[in-house]
């Protein structure tokens, strides 16, 4: 069924700006379990609170980097998709978006559909892992086969509420220690490795999962269907990302507090989620562990969900933008009939199914791995978007970076430039000791 073509007014009072949160929300869900979950739980759990830092810094990068995007989606003097921007660029640079999504929205289903097939067999004590898999992955394409964005705000809302009530529980019950979180957010230290993950893997894999994934050039495409269009969209839509961002914040640390108070102090590492879940249940309970499982399939779900219809949707747009010859305009685009739509949303579902079955590897080596290896790309989108909003003639004189944004994206480019260095050698390193 075809969503109606009313354009949403702009938000002129607080509980006016509170209704109109969504798009951020969605996105927020989306790149959460797109390794977070992991990333957070390993860091914590064998490092306890001396590697925050760097999940501080992938949330400013993440912030800054998406909200770039989103002006330019917004604002663009060509009132185009970040997409046709990026094709004024080079008329290659949406293929090679398009092919770097279609490979990344296998690997990311790869460990997050593994993960919900995990979740569900140890929340309800029968069936294989991998058939769970399978029947969530074909629930999944009957949510979603239609591309209807109001029923996916109102999904993603369910999905928060799950994880408040599990993963933010379960870490307010462990008992943070909040002086030794301020310590570690702003002491730069990289300790020993500790367990089987080494601490520079952990930090690249961090800040590709948290601040330089593909799933960052998806928030324009939620907007885009939320209707907002033009520069009187940007200050709810910086609102937007803001509360999004909260939400992660809030249910990372929620995350690495599990894995820091409950897993570090007795000396054990992070190998598989039964090793957390196990401990929850010793120390909190025969609760704890049925809890954090249920956070863990919200938050994997809610990522296996984004993840196909984000790249359903940019996938559509860069057909679209490739096909034509002049600017494409950034309005809503008609999902609901589409093929390519059905046909990638499909691949993101059901091609990362295979990684389910008996003998692959296991979930938190495809997870940490899989988002070591997104920081390569991140030079070249950074170096792509910094372009876009920084010269007059792709975003216009109104809305071009100020001097300090340039600062900032030209760090935000270095900085991608240092991680895919160190994402090489660390990946190599992973697979040569493996």
């Amino acid at each position: 069924m075809t969503e109606p073509h009313t354009r949403p007014s702009v938000p002129t009072s607080f509980w006016q700006y509170v209704r109109s949160m969504g798009p951020g929300l969605i996105v927020a869900l989306t790149w959460l379990g797109a390794g977070d979950l992991v990333d957070s739980a390993v860091a914590g759990g064998n490092y306890g609170y001396s590697l925050m830092w760097a999940m501080v810094i992938a949330l400013f990068v993440r912030f800054i980097f998406v909200s770039i995007i989103a002006k330019y989606q917004l604002c663009n003097q060509h009132g185009e998709s970040v997409m046709a921007g990026l094709k004024r660029l080079h008329p290659w640079m949406p293929v090679f978006v398009g092919v770097v999504a279609i490979f990344f929205g296998h690997f990311y289903g790869s460990y997050m559909i593994k993960g919900v097939g995990e979740a569900t067999e140890r929340l309800v004590g029968f069936g294989a892992p991998w058939v769970w898999s399978v029947i969530w992955a074909t629930v999944g394409a009957a949510l979603i086969f239609r591309g209807a964005y109001r029923r996916l705000e109102i999904i993603f809302y369910v999905f928060l509420i799950m994880l408040s009530t599990s993963l933010i529980g379960v870490a307010v019950w462990s008992g943070p220690d909040p002086v030794a979180a301020a310590k570690g957010a702003l002491l730069f230290s990289v300790p020993e490795q500790s367990g089987s993950f080494g601490a520079l893997l952990v930090i690249t894999s961090l800040i590709g999962a948290v601040g330089g994934s593909i799933a960052n050039l998806l928030y324009p495409y939620f907007i885009q269907q939320k209707g907002w269009q033009g520069p009187r969209f940007r200050r709810v839509q910086l609102y937007d990302l803001a509360f999004g961002t909260s939400v992660l914040v809030i249910i990372n640390l929620s995350i690495w507090t599990i894995g820091a108070e409950l897993l570090y102090p007795r000396g054990m590492t992070v190998e598989s989620l039964d090793d957390l879940a196990n401990l929850l249940t010793l120390v909190l309970g025969q609760l704890g562990g049925p809890i954090f499982y249920l956070g863990v399939f919200a938050a994997l779900y809610s990522s296996v969900i984004g993840n196909a219809v984000g790249n359903g949707y940019l996938v559509t747009d860069i057909v679209r933008v490739c096909q034509s010859r002049e600017a494409t305009l950034a309005g809503r685009l008609e999902v609901g009939h589409s093929r390519v739509y059905h046909a990638v949303a499909a691949w993101c579902l059901f091609s990362p199914l295979i990684w389910s079955l008996p003998g692959m590897p296991s979930f938190i080596a495809l997870t940490i791995i899989a988002n070591a290896a997104a920081v390569v790309v991140l030079p070249i989108l950074c170096g792509g978007l910094w372009c876009l909003t920084a010269r007059t003639a792709f975003i216009g004189p109104a809305y071009r970076n100020k001097w300090w944004e340039n600062t900032v994206l030209a760090g935000l480019f270095i900085l991608s430039l240092w991680a895919a260095y160190q994402s090489v050698i660390a990946i190599t390193n992973a697979l040569y000791i493996t």
